[in-house]
């Protein structure tokens, strides 16, 4: 069994043609040290379509992983012909955002990959022939979400033939499709397979497999079982089928017997080994120059801006949720709590409170789900050189502006509702405000770059939600609590907000000279929490911010690291 063509030189010696992914005794391994995949060594060359297929849980993904270079090998080497963002990935989940008309995203999409110095009218000119490639071109205008199953598919292919790989890696590019969509799509691989483009997949269906020019079958724990065409997987195993191949490795031999028994046919059947690559070869072309920082920010600022314009829905929750807050307000408090004649030191406590509170929450569900929801479009887009300090501060760029608009609107409607002060430095409390709303949207970002999905998301919000009510100070001044508590309270942001409000309204002075009784007793539980100037509040504020957005940018590298 060989694992590469073999060419004849004019002096009769064999020339072996070097393969274009080349395996040698590649091992992988979870963090707790076991192996997922056991020295696999295989050899796949130019314009062949490859299925990997086994059981669940053999490491089908991961080995396919490995081979794009999204996971560095544990132990061995993977040799790839050709530059890593030449080289097309799908995985299962959609790479392009469902919202945008399928144009539009194949444009952004364009702008983002192609070498830095493309012109727009060769950016639209590169997605016109990739719809017409992949007959998408009567759907260019329908939202991605609207494409059927098979058509999705074709889709995120569109967006990774614009770069025109040399190879395509396809995470089960069949699974939930029916099979005549999925015979329609495997057409369209072997189509890309003929026209010079090698193509790797995994795949559960027996029929995608026979499809193919060879597998490569994986056993339990991710051991090879075999590597060649499917006639002669089904002649090495014995089989009708490659349906039955599957219940010959569900037997009673054990998965390392079948990864030694086809390293001893292999070895048996072995042919000169290609040269490894030369000086040259290696040294030879650099990754093609992408598109700079600045560049990539205004695209995903943009893209950022037309996705939620398009997505109605979630527009209506952001905008809704301070409507839900300020119905809350009219509902809790009487007008003139701040009068000056007889104030109402308690329900000002509570009403700055919630007011702080109010745009900790805006910013935090603003940036909670922006994220998670599109990881898959992420991992791949930073596969292929996306930054991710563009990625994060193109979503600032967008949302702080609504949160801006938002905030301003709180206050205005507040103030003219009578539950905020007639006088006051406004431009502090809006600046306050809006340092809360844009330090809880780092956070939310941060939190929807660490979680998985976007349940986990949700589950974190009451989680975070809940000591910022607790220990900022309102509830409980804060030079009245215990020790521990004093020292969480400095990790609040909420508590800098509510302490900055405070005194860019002037409550201690409100407290002071009112009319009520509680007013002195209530100032002295305080003690010096609203005498700081608004300029240390605005400052702390800041820092949780960028600090927020920096350890958002520092997850998205982790997670992504090829």
């Amino acid at each position: 069994m060989g694992h590469m063509s073999v060419e004849v030189a004019a002096s009769g010696q064999p020339l072996i043609e070097q393969p274009l992914i080349d395996l040698r005794d590649v091992s992988q391994q979870v963090r707790t040290g076991e192996l997922i995949l056991h020295g696999i060594s295989l050899s796949i060359g130019r314009g062949e379509l490859v299925a990997i297929i086994g059981g669940s849980g053999t490491g089908k993904t991961t080995l396919l992983d490995t081979m794009c270079g999204l996971r560095p090998p544990a132990a061995g080497q993977v040799h790839r012909d050709g530059e890593q963002g030449r080289h097309g990935y799908v995985p299962q989940d959609d790479i392009i955002h469902l919202t945008l008309p399928l144009r539009r995203t194949l444009g952004y999409t364009a702008g983002l990959r192609l070498p830095a110095g493309t012109t727009p009218g060769q950016a639209e000119q590169a997605v016109t022939d990739v719809l017409k490639a992949l007959e998408l071109a009567d759907r260019a205008d329908l939202p991605v979400g609207r494409l059927s199953g098979g058509q999705r598919k074709r889709a995120s292919i569109a967006a990774e033939l614009l770069t025109r790989p040399g190879v395509f890696f396809l995470d089960e590019p069949t699974s939930g499709l029916d099979p005549a969509r999925g015979a329609e799509l495997m057409r369209t691989l072997r189509q890309l397979a003929s026209e010079g483009t090698t193509v790797v997949l995994t795949t559960h269906n027996p029929l995608d497999a026979e499809r193919c020019d060879k597998v490569a079958v994986l056993a339990e724990h991710g051991y090879l079982a075999f590597f060649g065409s499917p006639e002669q997987a089904c002649a090495y195993f014995g089989a009708g089928s490659i349906s039955e191949i599957y219940e010959r490795l569900a037997g009673p031999d054990p998965a390392e017997a079948w990864g030694r028994r086809f390293a001893e046919f292999t070895q048996a059947q072995a042919r000169p080994s290609p040269s490894p690559p030369s000086a040259e070869a290696a040294s030879a072309p650099g990754p093609l120059r992408g598109v700079g920082s600045v560049r990539q920010l205004q695209l995903l600022t943009r893209r950022n801006a037309e996705i939620l314009a398009r997505s109605r829905l979630t527009l209506a929750i952001l905008l809704g949720s301070p409507v839900l807050v300020l119905a809350m307000f009219v509902v809790l408090f009487k007008p003139h709590a701040f009068g000056p004649g007889v104030p109402s030191p308690g329900a000002t406590v509570m009403i700055l409170f919630w007011v702080a509170f109010g745009g900790f929450f805006f910013g935090l569900t603003y940036g909670l789900l922006q994220i998670c929801t599109e990881f898959a479009v992420l991992r791949r887009e930073r596969f292929v050189g996306l930054r991710a300090g563009p990625y994060v501060l193109a979503k600032v760029a967008v949302l702080l502006p609504l949160l801006a608009a938002v905030d301003a609107a709180f206050l205005v409607v507040l103030r003219a509702l009578g539950r905020l002060p007639g006088t006051g430095d406004y431009g502090a409390v809006f600046g306050i405000l809006l340092l809360s709303s844009a330090a809880a949207l780092g956070l939310g970002l941060l939190i929807s770059a660490a979680v998985s999905e976007p349940a986990q998301a949700t589950i974190a919000m009451p989680m975070v939600c809940f000591p910022q009510v607790l220990f900022v100070g309102a509830i409980l001044p804060v030079p009245v609590m215990a020790v521990v508590g004093r020292w969480i309270s400095y990790a609040m942001s909420n508590r800098w907000a509510f302490e900055g409000l405070g005194h860019s309204l002037g409550v201690n002075r409100l407290w002071a000279d009112g009319g009520s009784a509680l007013g002195p007793p209530l100032l002295a539980s305080y003690g010096n929490t609203f005498s700081r100037p608004v300029a240390a509040d605005a400052a702390i504020l800041a820092g949780f911010t960028v600090a927020f957005l920096a350890a958002t940018c520092a997850v998205i590298v982790r997670k992504t690291r090829a």
